[in-house]
């Protein structure tokens, strides 16, 4: 994948080994430390990113999305997030552009589904809708939990994290 770049915008380009700790800097002042706590977490811990993505002011990092490897049920799919801003690039659209990119990539990667825990008003422009028959390995509330089905029909079952 190219980076992406317009006048005005941050260049958003595949997440490299190097980018770490810009990547944690920005995760960190979106969420805090309650991010540990949350059931997404569990499915992140343990894995290694399938595919993550950076986007850069200069050399600042401002925002980062990755995806993650999960099963739900036997099939293979991928967990979206965390989505972090920098306070300053929000309601801009970055987010919505980092989407996009972890959408195009899980195509690529040939994946059946993306899943997330987020907001329907926000998440359904791009194609997402209410997991149904999908449960998490925590508490989630089952509103939030969101589904992108990219091949076939949607996966139901348990979501277990796959460890590379």
């Amino acid at each position: 994948m190219t980076a992406v770049q317009s006048p005005s915008q941050p260049t958003i380009a595949p997440e490299a080994a190097g980018d770490a700790f810009g990547v944690e800097a920005v995760v960190a002042a979106a969420f805090g430390p309650g991010r540990f706590a949350k059931t997404a977490e569990r499915l992140r811990e343990g894995s290694r990113p399938i595919a993550g993505f950076v986007a850069r002011e200069g050399e600042r990092i401002v925002g980062s999305v990755r995806l993650w490897p999960i099963l739900i049920g036997g099939t293979q799919a991928a967990f979206l997030g965390p989505i972090a801003v920098d306070a300053a690039h929000r309601k801009g659209g970055l987010g919505a552009r980092l989407v996009q990119e972890c959408l195009a990539a899980a195509e690529a990667l040939g994946l059946e589904a993306v899943l997330l825990v987020g907001d329907t008003p926000y998440f359904g422009r791009f194609g997402f809708a209410r997991a149904e028959g999908v449960t998490l390995p925590g508490p989630v509330d089952p509103r939030r939990l969101l589904i992108k089905v990219l091949t076939g029909e949607a996966p139901r079952g348990v979501v277990t994290r796959q460890t590379q």
